[in-house]
């Protein structure tokens, strides 16, 4: 685990964890994006929109989101105000290999599966929280024997008071339209199919016009570019699994291998061929 490192190929991490603790007036907007790593993003202070799937989270202090890997998700950030964060990216692989019997990362895929990204911890969570969080960061300051095992052990202490704070996560402020939501849970289940905006349109009963408005509105998202993003995410998948790459893109619906073959290098910076070996 290093603290400095500069990611030289977005979405993958090639460590167990990496932490950082944030503080600018601008932040680092961007357009919706996803990692092949599991994210907790914890809001300290600012005025910050962050959109998760279909779901959009007005996020106060001490606020906590559970990003998965491959879920796409956006920050849009009040610039007028000074934003403070803490993100930690995690290897689940890692964690589970190391604790198989702690389901130290279930608190993702349930999130994954609601759709409920957020926890709020109350004031008892929130003052443990803190004190992990000091302790970690006290710990990484520090060079004398044992720092890096303690830094580790402050770790894995965060995700068991995650995954007991998910046992009730709180769902007031969630602003998401049930349409939209509809239409993301078809994309995700009909991928290998045709998704154009006349039948994700047909499919809740809205004009094209319309649709592709309010798609954008809750999204942020194009409808083309967010179903190309589905896709890519999907044939990775099939292909790290073992599957050929002409039929992986097939099974996620690019017609042409070609188009599909540069989309690909595009979107995540390997070759198909590169990601199976």
């Amino acid at each position: 685990m290093k603290h400095d490192q500069t990611f030289t190929r977005e979405g993958y991490l090639e460590e167990n964890y990496h932490y950082f603790h944030l503080r600018d007036t601008a932040g680092q907007e961007r357009d919706f994006h996803y990692h092949e790593f599991d994210k907790i993003v914890l809001l300290l202070s600012g005025r910050v929109d962050y959109a998760v799937e279909s779901v959009s989270y007005a996020l106060r202090p001490w606020d906590i989101l559970l990003v998965k890997h491959h879920t796409i998700h956006k920050a849009i950030i009040d610039k007028s105000e000074p934003y403070e964060r803490i993100i930690l990216y995690l290897d689940g692989k890692y964690f589970d290999r190391l604790l198989p019997e702690a389901h130290l990362m279930d608190c993702f895929e349930e999130a994954d599966r609601s759709g409920e990204y957020r926890l709020v911890p109350d004031a008892g969570q929130r003052k443990a929280m803190e004190q992990t969080l000091q302790s970690y960061e006290q710990a990484a300051k520090d060079r004398a024997f044992g720092a890096q095992t303690l830094c580790d052990t402050y770790i894995l202490q965060l995700l068991v008071l995650l995954g007991r704070m998910n046992a009730a996560p709180r769902r007031e402020e969630q602003r998401f339209d049930p349409k939209i939501r509809q239409s993301l849970s078809y994309i995700n289940e009909h991928l290998g199919e045709e998704l154009s905006v006349e039948r994700l349109s047909e499919q809740v009963y809205l004009s094209r016009y319309h649709f592709m408005r309010l798609f954008k509105a809750e999204t942020g998202s194009t409808v083309h570019a967010y179903v190309r993003q589905k896709r890519l995410l999907y044939a990775a998948r099939l292909i790290r699994e073992g599957t050929n790459a002409n039929l992986a893109a097939e099974s996620a619906g690019f017609a042409d291998y070609s188009a599909f073959h540069r989309a690909f290098r595009q979107s995540f910076g390997i070759s198909p061929g590169q990601l199976k070996k």
